[in-house]
């Protein structure tokens, strides 16, 4: 099965296409680096041609608002006709739990945006909501310091390892199309400040962490279940102790 991966240079992407390879299929990896450019539309019909299943990992390269809904828009448009154009029999997209909780985030109405440009394509499809990587975690934290202060809601989260993503990504992909959402997310649920303050403990990080009910993230402010996934979701199995330890092995 030839597979093509949009983003498969990236964290997500890379993981997919060597998974996908190692079980035999012709994984392709789509981004820039190989010469593939959603947002311009260069290459990405040649890139789909003969494809059985497109696979879209990609992210925007700005978070800005504007930019951000212009990137997830115009790539999609670009992937879907290419898509229709090559007989794809299946478009695969990885999302966010809770994209469609948090309209005040720019950056979430664009994954929003982008999901119902596929919904309404006409082309079978699976939208693969997954919940925060623990790869983001330090990112989350770092966005939210201010001098030594860190602001993070005392929300729950159910973060979840890339590696896992990957792995459910793939098993999504080379299944029928479900025309539906499947959320996926991690075994643990933590509260997002006491992770952050967790994280910084282990690090020797002295940044202290408030728990702030008004702390933003994504540009949005959060409820307390609105980061987690529904009761029907598939749960990956890696820990974050065994995840922290793994990287600190591969350092």
């Amino acid at each position: 099965m030839k597979i093509v991966v949009i983003g498969g240079s990236g964290l997500i992407g890379s993981k997919l296409v060597r998974s996908l390879g190692a079980q035999g299929h012709e994984a392709v990896p789509a981004s820039p680096k190989t010469g593939v450019n959603t947002l311009t539309g260069d290459g990405v019909a040649a890139a789909l041609v003969g494809a059985d299943v497109v696979v879209d990992v990609s992210n925007s390269p700005s978070f800005e608002d504007s930019a951000v809904l212009n990137f997830f828009e115009t790539s999609t448009r670009h992937l879907l006709a290419a898509a229709t154009d090559a007989g794809v029999g299946h478009y695969v997209a990885l999302s966010v739990v809770g994209s469609d909780r948090h309209p005040d985030s720019g950056y979430l109405r664009a994954k929003v945006a982008q999901e119902k440009l596929i919904v309404a394509s006409g082309i079978p499809y699976s939208l693969v909501h997954a919940t925060q990587f623990f790869e983001f975690i330090q990112g989350i934290i770092d966005a939210a310091t201010d001098g030594d202060t860190v602001r993070l809601a005392p929300v729950l989260i159910q973060p979840m390892a890339a590696d896992d993503v990957a792995a459910e990504v793939a098993e999504v992909a080379l299944s029928a199309p479900t025309n539906a959402v499947v959320e996926v997310g991690g075994p643990e649920q933590f509260r997002l400040d006491e992770l952050g303050r967790t994280v910084l403990v282990a690090q020797q990080d002295p940044r202290s962490v408030v728990a702030d009910p008004d702390a933003r993230y994504f540009g949005t402010r959060l409820g307390e279940r609105s980061l987690l996934p529904g009761d029907g979701a598939r749960i990956a199995g890696t820990r974050l102790d065994d995840w922290r330890t793994r990287a600190t092995r591969g350092k």
